[in-house]
């Protein structure tokens, strides 16, 4: 089981400014690990670089050409980081017998990577990094991260609590991964799909070592939808839910205007009828919103273009 090819992925978009850090860090690793022969001497570091605006490919290219241990790759555009990942994910499995991902910021503890090793030769085909606790995170963060995970379970999507995207994946699990053809990626949501053996790895989750967050709030939020969308349907079961709610309360209503017409009372009702024509459009138009984005995905899922394009791939550069 020892002697395994280790790859790590690390998406990269704009992170110029912690890129040499991080390749001091991941090189001081890899020699360690490699030294006490818990992965083989070809194990790399493969940076991704998701369409950067800023010099990351160059300096990319540069570290390659001097570090024997760094490698790399570059998306024809920026895909955002769930697809830079993939491509990476993908990419890599080529090279190794087990891949681990992480960002290139830094918040994720490299030291974190002997323990996942140690699980993968115990017979764990996927890792999970998962974070200890949240005290480094603001109030407003912490919240909004549990009622994320809460709501996302709620919903029925099957995600690892407090895991983001540091993982180990065996190829075995990445060949299996490569079958799950969505253009709509929620990769935490997705590898629990594939079953095998796993196990987690709680760490300490570090300040962001330099350079800005690529997930702002709003970013966040569009992510987090996309993975209710993407996993579950519950959304428009509640819509139908709400509906038959609605339709009932409205039999209730038109009862009571009959037997108030029977009776020869006559009730303005002018706060009430207008109430109910803004609570029932209002219903209606966020249960056709919902609706319109399962059907948009359905577009996007139908057209059935490629997720990534790669452009550049060091690798083979070597190799040619």
């Amino acid at each position: 089981m020892k002697n395994k090819v280790l790859y790590v992925v690390v998406p990269c978009y704009n992170e110029e400014e912690v890129l040499e850090e991080t390749t001091k860090r991941l090189k001081e690793k890899l020699n360690t690990l490699i030294k006490s022969k818990k992965i083989s001497n070809k194990s790399k570091a493969m940076y991704v670089n998701d369409g950067s605006k800023d010099n990351t490919w160059e300096l990319i290219k540069k570290i390659n050409k001097k570090e024997k241990l760094f490698t790399g790759i570059s998306l024809s555009r920026n895909r955002g980081h769930q697809n830079a990942l993939l491509a990476g994910l993908m990419t890599a499995k080529n090279y190794a017998d087990v891949v681990i991902s992480m960002d290139a910021d830094l918040q994720d503890d490299i030291n974190a990577i002997d323990e996942m090793i140690d699980k993968y030769h115990s017979g764990c085909e996927i890792v999970y990094g998962v974070r200890s606790s949240r005290k480094k995170d603001t109030w407003f963060k912490r919240t909004t991260a549990q009622v994320f995970y809460k709501f996302m379970k709620f919903m029925g999507v099957d995600v690892v609590y407090n895991h983001a995207d540091y993982r180990l994946t065996s190829k075995r699990v990445l060949d299996e991964f490569e079958n799950y053809k969505e253009v709509n990626l929620f990769l935490r949501g997705m590898f629990p799909l594939v079953g095998f053996k796993w196990d987690v790895v709680y760490y300490e989750r570090h300040e962001r070592f330099a350079g800005e967050s690529k997930y702002p709030l709003k970013k966040m939020l569009n992510f987090a939808w996309d993975g209710i969308t993407s996993f579950s349907v519950r959304p428009i079961r509640l819509v139908l839910n709400l509906g038959i709610i609605i339709f009932l309360v409205s039999i209730i209503i038109l009862l009571y205007c009959l037997i108030v017409k029977l009776l020869g009372k006559t009730v303005t009702g002018w706060t009430f009828i207008v109430g109910s024509i803004w609570l029932v459009a209002g219903i209606q138009m966020l249960s056709i919103g919902i609706i319109g984005e399962y059907i948009g995905k359905i577009y996007s899922e139908t057209k059935r273009r490629p997720r990534y394009i790669i452009s550049e791939n060091l690798e083979e550069l070597k190799k040619g």
